[in-house]
């Protein structure tokens, strides 16, 4: 009897605790307390050179806020960080421009940002042949 009413006393504590974790955490999500849906958002502005951590602003109904974000170092400038991109293979080496070239179609705009549907990226041919099988350092020697 006695285990029986203590493992009730653990299942309500239990219960109770979860309750107010659930509680607690509703509060967090409205702490800026604005009730505008609207928000407008701009790009990311780096806090040094042209990668990294930044701030992204939003303005709603007179309201301004500012938003940590990133951008990652190895991003296409010209295209910028909010726009996402899916991009076929690459073509072949033209032998006029030396170049090869493949398209992306936009996949998803973050942040509301003004994107372009399709955009078009060159690269140098690569003169050299790479090997597909590359040895690995330190194996097989004894």
């Amino acid at each position: 009897m006695q285990v029986r009413s203590l493992f009730l006393l653990l299942v309500l504590i239990l219960v109770a605790a979860t309750a107010e974790a659930g509680k607690n955490k509703k509060e967090k999500t409205k702490k800026d307390g604005s009730k505008c849906e609207d928000w407008r958002w701009g790009p990311c502005v780096p806090n040094s050179k042209d990668c990294g951590l930044g701030f992204r602003e939003g303005t709603c109904k007179g309201e301004s806020k500012k938003l940590k974000c990133k951008i990652p170092c190895n991003w296409k400038k010209k295209f910028g960080a909010d726009c996402k991109y899916k991009f076929e293979s690459w073509g072949g080496c033209s032998a006029q421009t030396g170049l090869k070239t493949r398209s992306g179609i936009l996949k998803k705009a973050l942040y509301n940002a003004q994107c372009e549907e399709t955009v078009y990226v060159t690269k140098p041919c690569s003169s050299k042949i790479k090997s597909k099988s590359k040895a690995k350092k330190g194996k097989g020697k004894d």
